[in-house]
């Protein structure tokens, strides 16, 4: 298995460059740099890179999908902006936020800087590597996939002092929330990579699968990981009573153990001692096992996806990229 961390890594300068030179023209120097500031701060860059990689992998260049990768890229930025003034959150990528930096305002018209200039960068996709339908598609792809990232918040808002939400709820609005963009990066690679309608549907599904593992994988790490890698308190999703996937699934199995979890699911000021025993709740009663196997369930399907591909370098950096979505620590 290749380093995953070092094939995207090996992608993200020519990202980053053309991020830095459709973000370079932007006025007033604070918006400028408002909007560019996360792009420097690091990030595993892997939807973009899955855009690249996905064009290869369907027998195209990498260079086709550069300008709408990067868009995907932009989209992604635009919403942990928003996400963070919504949320309050003070700190990304070890970071102070945006808002923190410039002020809401600033902020907000940073984020709706990035989530235009997306659809302008893919406008001017290089005429000579796409045609104006791929162009077109793509655009209608990413459009898609932001109203989806909207619907999805507006969902995980109303999870909110809710605790009778349902799997079907949830993963509908994980999709919409993490796997619509996962999946919109595979799906734009594979358009501006030439493919056929039926593999473009194919590398959908692929995104769409590992976007689901990707944040029940998250929600396994809340619990299974240590504090230091985390880098936040084991049991943080228990402690604000957030309905991840291991809860809904314990609520449904815990037994006589339901209503002792349910009570500190509601209670806004849980101890440790609170947080742990919620944990040995749904350790016993194998809510966390749960949630592990369906994510490894999403990615052995998203690895089977990718039998319509011809065998080549990229396909293997994609099946790898499924099992890195589950490998990560953090």
């Amino acid at each position: 298995m290749s380093d995953v961390k070092e094939v995207l890594g090996s992608y993200s300068p020519d990202i980053i460059k053309t991020i830095e030179e459709e973000l370079g023209v932007i006025t007033p120097d604070n918006l400028q740099e408002a909007s560019i500031y996360l792009t420097k701060a690091g990030g595993k860059m892997l939807r973009p890179a899955l855009s690249l990689i996905t064009a290869e992998a369907v027998g195209g260049q990498k260079e086709n999908a550069l300008k709408a990768g990067s868009a995907i890229e932009l989209i992604h930025t635009f919403s942990l902006i928003h996400d963070d003034i919504m949320d309050q959150d003070d700190m990304r990528r070890g970071m102070p936020s945006v808002h923190k930096v410039w002020g809401d305002d600033v902020a907000i018209l940073a984020g709706d800087t990035l989530f235009s200039k997306a659809f302008e960068i893919i406008i001017n996709s290089n005429q000579e590597l796409t045609s104006p339908a791929q162009i077109n598609m793509a655009l209608a792809t990413v459009a898609d996939a932001c109203v989806k990232i909207c619907e999805g918040q507006a969902l995980d808002m109303g999870f909110e002092d809710r605790f009778d939400v349902t799997e079907d709820e949830y993963m509908e609005m994980i999709f919409k929330k993490t796997g619509a963009l996962i999946a919109a990066a595979t799906k734009v690679g594979a358009i501006m990579g030439g493919a056929s309608d039926e593999v473009i549907d194919a590398m959908y599904e692929y995104g769409r699968l590992i976007g689901l593992a990707f944040q029940i994988q998250d929600d396994y790490l809340d619990i299974a990981s240590d504090e230091e890698t985390l880098g936040k308190p084991i049991g943080s999703d228990i402690g604000k009573g957030k309905m991840t996937i291991i809860a809904i699934n314990g609520l449904s199995s815990a037994g006589e153990d339901t209503e002792k979890l349910l009570e500190i699911l509601k209670d806004d000021n849980n101890s440790q001692d609170d947080i742990d025993l919620a944990i040995e709740i749904l350790t016993k009663c194998g809510a966390i096992e749960y949630a592990r196997n369906l994510a490894l369930d999403s990615v052995e399907k998203a690895k089977q996806v990718l039998e319509i591909l011809p065998d080549s370098s990229s396909k293997q950096v994609l099946a790898d990229i499924a099992d890195f979505v589950l490998e990560r620590q953090s």
